[in-house]
């Protein structure tokens, strides 16, 4: 029992130091260990999922955004198409042409104004002002064509609003 150097004391000394270093590395592994179930956990939540269920759910939850994004991007797709239908509606050319319908010196008191859409259709007001009166006259246009036949003033109007003048015209 107490001799440590024959071959029986030495293969339980070697015993024990191979015990201590398992015992050793065991531990360090284990605190490893936990540290990677710490890191899983983090990762994966709480929920008791492994690996391969947290990723198919990840792909579920990816799908499901993926679908939902291109839903949103055909109801945004619809809108704008709305909206561009709408605008090509509005005012987006215009033009104000003044001048003396009388030719009375008393100023460029008559005017006409083009107010066109994007398809060149709309409307051109004539106001022909004198001192004791004023008439108002309104001609629509389609496709950049009058329905009714225009005066020289309305024409110039019509043909600045297209040019993009947008501003006055002074005759």
């Amino acid at each position: 029992m107490h001799d440590l150097t024959s071959t029986t004391g030495i293969v339980a000394i070697a015993a024990g130091a191979v015990a201590v270093v398992a015992l050793c590395l065991s531990l360090a592994l284990a605190i490893r260990l936990r540290r990677v179930r710490a890191d899983q956990r983090a990762l994966l939540g709480s929920g008791g999922q492994d690996l391969i269920a947290h990723s198919a759910d990840l792909q579920r939850q990816f799908e499901a955004l993926h679908d939902y994004v291109a839903d949103m991007a055909a109801a945004l797709e619809t809108r704008m198409a709305t909206s561009e239908q709408r605008l090509d509606g509005a005012v987006a050319y215009r033009a104000l042409v003044r001048y003396d319908a009388y030719g009375e010196m008393s100023g460029l008191q008559s005017t006409s104004i083009a107010l066109l859409d994007a398809r060149r259709s709309g409307v051109v007001l004539s106001s022909i002002n004198h001192r004791e009166q004023a008439r108002l006259y309104a001609k629509q246009v389609h496709e950049g064509q009058p329905e009714l036949e225009l005066s020289p003033e309305e024409h110039e109007a019509v043909r600045l609003a297209l040019q993009g003048a947008g501003g006055q015209a002074k005759q």
